[in-house]
């Protein structure tokens, strides 16, 4: 096992480029399967689920090459419709292989996915969705058979607006002959980079970012060369890894427009920001005010991924506020983690009442999930004294070495083995 060692008390300051967004990078990995030619995705962050997708489509038949930051994906020697079980219970995001699998060979056996317990996160909307496209979908053993012979376009429509069904559905549809319709889509910016890559490998695909998308089926993609967007997961954690030291930041390739949300709630705590295209300024005051009510929808509304951050901000700032998770029901695992670190929260069901200290404390803490570390990761750098932060490999998930790009903005962070 790998932890975090932090020591607090050191401001966190200075320039840092953003890397690419992991919910970007997995599914366009996923959409590589979809032509026989090479696609080349430009900047590709060193975390563990692009290495665990990299590792299925190897399995599966891929050739994959890595130069630096960019990664080559070449599908034109897949042979095998089955998802390695091993690898499909590491990663939640296995499931995007779903419709690209069904793309190519119109059938498709993959294991329920793994991935973080945040909740339960069924996968139903997904297979709802393909059953509108004539997928039979058979499940028996903890094993999902799917049968494309008689795939077709249709109209899918969604009771919750499902990223990773959304993304399916589009994978699955593009090669299609007619016209598909996804009604009450996802409208998250990774959907639209999703379609915008695959618009450029030759499909057309209309309404990302919208309540309805459109795919009129083509007959073959082509390769491409693809850059990811920029994560705005990333850039709101070390947005508040800022904001929780009283520091100042400047983050460049920032997704500014995908992340008013996030930074309305840090203005709304005295924090100055200042943006320009695909940057971003933040200066911290001395103590955060305690913004009254923040609740998590999906986008545009607040992300679900930068709720426990906020509720770790939420507890050195002054007063009280309230955080009501409307995504997952078990995101707030680890309020009791920050309580042990001298915080003062109070959950219920679906929701935290917190009241700010003034000091939180360095303590030995457990990550049980790739956010909820991170935000242990930023209340100890609050903290008086020594945080050690346990299970590092489930924040490795969604950040490139977070500890080293911390200690680039001044903090004094390290990992260790334990």
């Amino acid at each position: 096992m790998e932890s975090f060692l932090i020591k607090g008390g050191k401001r966190v300051e200075g320039s840092l480029r953003v890397d690419s967004a992991k919910n970007a990078v997995l599914p366009l990995l996923a959409a590589c399967v979809l032509t026989e030619e090479p696609v080349t995705l430009t900047d590709v962050p060193h975390i563990s689920d692009a290495h665990h997708m990299v590792e299925i489509l190897t399995m599966l038949g891929c050739q994959v090459t890595c130069e630096g930051k960019a990664m080559t994906v070449s599908a034109g020697g897949i042979h095998n419709w089955e998802m390695p079980d091993r690898l499909s219970k590491q990663i939640r995001s296995s499931i995007f292989m779903l419709g690209p699998i069904l793309s190519r060979f119109r059938k498709a056996t993959v294991t329920y996915p793994g991935g973080c317990e945040i909740g339960l996160r069924p996968i139903d909307l997904h297979l709802s969705g393909l059953r509108s496209l004539g997928v039979v979908v058979h499940e028996e053993g903890g094993m999902i058979y799917c049968d494309g012979s008689d795939m077709h376009a249709g109209e899918v429509h969604f009771d919750y607006p499902s990223v990773g069904a959304t993304e399916n559905v589009m994978m699955a549809a593009v090669c299609l002959p007619g016209t598909t319709a996804i009604h009450n889509a996802a409208r998250e910016p990774e959907i639209a980079d999703l379609q915008n890559c695959i618009n450029a490998m030759g499909g057309k695909i209309r309404g990302a970012g919208g309540h309805t998308i459109e795919i009129e089926g083509v007959d073959r993609l082509h390769g491409a060369v693809w850059e990811p967007i920029s994560d705005r997961i990333v850039a709101g954690t070390l947005l508040c890894a800022a904001a929780m030291t009283g520091g100042e930041i400047e983050l460049t390739r920032a997704p500014v427009d995908d992340m008013i949300a996030i930074t309305s709630k840090l203005r709304e705590m005295g924090c100055v920001i200042h943006e320009e295209p695909k940057l971003l300024r933040l200066k911290a005051p001395e103590r955060l005010a305690a913004f009254s009510q923040l609740q998590t929808q999906p986008h545009p509304g607040f992300p679900t991924d930068m709720q426990v951050q906020m509720l770790a901000l939420l507890c050195a700032a002054e007063g009280t506020g309230v955080i009501v998770e409307n995504v997952f029901e078990n995101r707030f695992t680890h309020a009791g983690d920050l309580n042990r670190m001298g915080a003062n929260i109070l959950c219920s069901g679906r929701t935290a009442v917190v009241r700010g200290v003034k000091n939180l404390y360095g303590a030995r803490v457990t990550a049980r999930d790739l956010r909820g570390g991170a935000a242990l990761v930023l209340a100890g750098l609050r903290a008086q004294g020594v945080t050690q932060v346990d299970h590092a490999e489930l924040v490795d998930r969604g950040y490139d070495h977070l500890e080293a790009q911390l200690y680039q903005l001044g903090a004094d962070v390290k990992r260790i083995e334990t």
